[in-house]
């Protein structure tokens, strides 16, 4: 009967809908997703596509809303008895006893869709990490000790150099990468002019002297060294049966940074600077609602000082956040209150709320995103800065605490204390950052949506008013490492 009543509110609207009808449409549509009903939710969607008469921007909100409900199936492909499946290549031992009372524990994400329950693709990873008493089990077994001790030898050795020049920014390293991003053959018909950003690094007092040596085919754009999401763009057009392929090489240097943080000296911030202002105001994603302002109020106490207090918020994250890799960002409607009800999340979700608890108390704090290079490590990845006055914007990573404190084992407690202190104010210089805020508009825009309307790391493709999605493309970032060339004195 409700998806008969809704049909029928449907078709009495009207040719040229208001946006308010438009909202209460999307909201609708979003009940029935929850509820799992994701037929009636995309058939409530087309039908009001069929409008010819919808404004633009309506249609686009449409037409988002629309490929949103394909995306969440995409993140979800396991049956049950598929995840099963999955988990006999990789849990020695596990029985179907075992697997079923997981579920019923609900160890796994999973959605309840069209009638049917399904698991998300990254469920048999993020069971060992937020399980990691289970790492004994896991085939092949995972070695990660050699990779910690360079991580710790790494920070150990930032911090010497930092203190020992009186700087912040040392020990550069000097990078070159190839980035190729490759269109699956007939992802796009044959003579359309597929369009492509990939993300370059911007400048930063830690990252410079960006240059580029060589691109297939030529960039028509390369955005300014400053942009909040610096990519280069290209058209090429597409030929029958043939993968299409964009690349492009460049080189650019690195720091290690290490803020040798004293909170008496910190002083809150002037809001009313424009230049900050804007960083300690509520944003997609960091939305002061009443749970983070409870989780706020209990983390930070009676604390005043805002360096003490931020790191009460860090040190939090760490201890009680999980990691687990994630849904697509663009799937869900608000990313720090997600990793807070969860208890776990990914880079970016752990980011996005210490970014929350940080405006909420009025220290501004922003996106950084990129790639992680470390070698043995290299991934997508995201951190953030935070404002100190009278430091200035200092970097904060938020995941590397939770994998101090959660999994590095192999550190000694000392160890693990020091690698978790180090990334509160300070980076290694394995680093490509492309982004310096979150949700921003590609130059030139994209004429379709966005595969990732959050973050820029593994580039966007699009043709007509057609965008490729990540299941159409591939993407591959090769780097090495050169002669430095260029200090920060």
């Amino acid at each position: 009967m409700k998806r008969m009543f809704l049909a029928l509110l449907l078709v009495g609207l009207p040719p040229c809908a208001n946006s308010l009808a438009q909202t209460g449409l999307v909201e609708q549509a979003s009940q029935l997703e929850l509820r799992g009903d994701f037929i009636a939710a995309s058939n409530l969607l087309v039908k009001a596509l069929d409008d010819q008469a919808l404004p633009a921007a309506e249609r686009q909100r449409l037409e988002f809303e629309s490929d949103r409900l394909t995306r969440i199936r995409k993140d979800f492909p396991y049956t049950r008895d598929g995840l099963f499946a999955e988990l006999k290549k990789s849990v020695k031992g596990i029985t179907v006893e075992e697997f079923e009372r997981w579920v019923q524990e609900g160890r796994f994400d999973s959605r309840e869709i069209d009638g049917r329950r399904y698991y998300m693709s990254s469920s048999v990873s993020n069971l060992f990490f937020r399980y990691p008493e289970l790492y004994a089990r896991r085939m092949p077994p995972k070695k990660s000790a050699d990779l910690e001790k360079r991580r710790w030898e790494t920070c150990v050795a930032i911090k010497k150099a930092a203190l020992a020049e009186h700087k912040p920014y040392v020990l550069p390293k000097r990078f070159q990468v190839t980035m190729t991003v490759t269109a699956r053959a007939d992802a796009t018909p044959a003579g359309e002019i597929l369009r492509a950003w990939l993300p370059v690094p911007r400048e930063y007092p830690f990252q410079n002297d960006f240059e580029m040596l060589s691109a297939s085919p030529a960039p028509k754009h390369l955005d300014d060294k400053l942009s909040p999401i610096r990519s280069a763009y290209f058209e090429q057009p597409a030929v029958g049966g043939r993968p299409t392929r964009f690349q492009l090489s460049y080189e650019y240097t690195t720091h290690g940074v290490w803020f040798d943080l004293h909170p008496e000296q910190v002083r809150p911030c002037d809001t009313n600077d424009p230049a900050l202002g804007e960083f300690t105001r509520e944003a997609p994603h960091i939305v002061f609602t009443p749970e983070l302002r409870a989780l706020s109020g209990q983390i930070a106490g009676d604390e005043p000082n805002p360096c003490r207090k931020a790191k009460r918020f860090y040190d939090w994250i760490a201890d009680n956040i999980k990691y687990s890799y994630a849904i697509e960002y663009s799937t869900i409607r608000n990313i720090s209150d997600y990793c807070r009800s969860r208890g776990y999340g990914d880079c970016g979700q752990e980011a996005l709320l210490f970014m929350t608890l940080c405006r909420l108390n009025g220290i501004p704090a922003r996106w950084q995103s990129g790639w992680n290079t470390f070698p043995g490590a290299k991934s997508i990845h995201d951190w953030t800065e935070i404002y100190l006055a009278p430091y200035g914007w200092v970097p904060v990573d938020p995941y590397m605490g939770i994998f101090a404190m959660r999994y590095a084992t192999s550190l000694k407690p000392a160890q693990r204390r020091q690698v978790r202190d180090f990334y509160f104010g300070g980076l290694d210089q394995y680093r490509m950052s492309a982004n310096s805020a979150h949700e921003q508009i590609l130059n030139p825009p994209k004429q379709s949506m966005r595969s990732d309307n959050v973050d820029f790391q593994r580039g966007e493709l699009e043709w007509g008013r057609h965008n490729l999605y990540f299941d159409q493309f591939a993407y591959e970032l090769e780097l090495k490492e050169v002669k430095p060339s260029g200090r920060i004195d």
